[in-house]
């Protein structure tokens, strides 16, 4: 790839990007997320990819929002692998699954139930989605060290949001509904959209992810019902944005010693 020709969606080319990515999915929450940054700037915006760029510790971070779902999160990260990144961090919100995660609770993901297709594309499904275990161990501590108590656990990654919180009035709803159950009963505590291809992408390219979040909900116990925009509350997002901050401040510093 030449160096100055930006690639087709997220618009950046090599050298407009550092190692470190920060990767909502949200485009509104960039910037939110890079004024934890040193000398915040907005780099560039096409379809539902806007980054950012800041300094932490004199290393250029890059802030890029995926969109919602495999397919963008995929595009994302595959090119942002392509600039020079090396390392992404999802910041986001999640339903509760578990009694064990309320609302504002922080939740560091250590595994995603395959429920989306996007990762099919990358990894037959009996790999699993797994983060990288030094990225989800500096998550947890960082947590913890502000207090956040943080759950671990495995989150349920899915295509489509109203056949999570309407799935009895879709055709496959007997399906649906035995799945989803039965991942809430082997332990799942948070469901979100983007994680498992996150992982399994990451997996795929030997480079290394993780994913903090915030839910957004109390749990409902079953099939999720909430799908109100009121129950996420947009201060709750600075709780796991604080959070990856404190890990890519510590990694950085690891990746410099070693």
């Amino acid at each position: 790839m030449s160096e100055t020709v930006k690639m087709l969606h997220v618009n950046l080319a090599k050298g407009d990007v550092g190692r470190y990515a920060v990767i909502p999915g949200d485009p509104a929450r960039c910037e939110v997320i890079a004024a934890h940054l040193d000398n915040p700037r907005l780099v560039t915006q096409k379809r539902e990819h806007t980054t950012w760029q800041g300094e932490l510790e004199g290393t250029l971070i890059t802030v890029t929002s995926t969109g919602m779902g495999g397919p963008s999160t995929a595009i994302c990260v595959e090119e942002l692998h392509k600039c020079g990144c090396d390392t992404f961090i999802r910041v986001g919100t999640g339903a509760s699954t578990s009694a064990l995660v309320g609302k504002g609770d922080v939740v560091v993901v250590n595994g995603s139930v395959r429920m989306e297709g996007t990762g099919c594309h990358y990894l037959p499904m009996e790999y699993p989605a797994v983060p990288t275990y030094t990225l989800l161990k500096l998550l947890e501590e960082s947590a913890d060290t502000l207090g956040f108590a943080p759950v671990v656990g495995v989150s349920i990654t899915k295509d489509s949001f109203y056949t999570q919180t309407e799935p009895e009035t879709k055709p496959v709803r007997e399906e649906l509904i035995t799945k989803w159950r039965s991942y809430v009963r082997g332990g799942s505590v948070i469901t979100s959209m983007e994680e498992s291809p996150l992982f399994l992408v990451g997996s795929s390219l030997g480079i290394r992810t993780a994913s903090v979040l915030v839910s957004a909900t109390d749990y409902a116990g079953g099939v999720s019902k909430k799908n109100s925009a009121d129950v996420y509350p947009t201060d709750f997002i600075q709780k796991p944005i604080k959070v990856a901050i404190e890990a890519l401040r510590r990694l950085i510093k690891f990746d410099q010693n070693v």
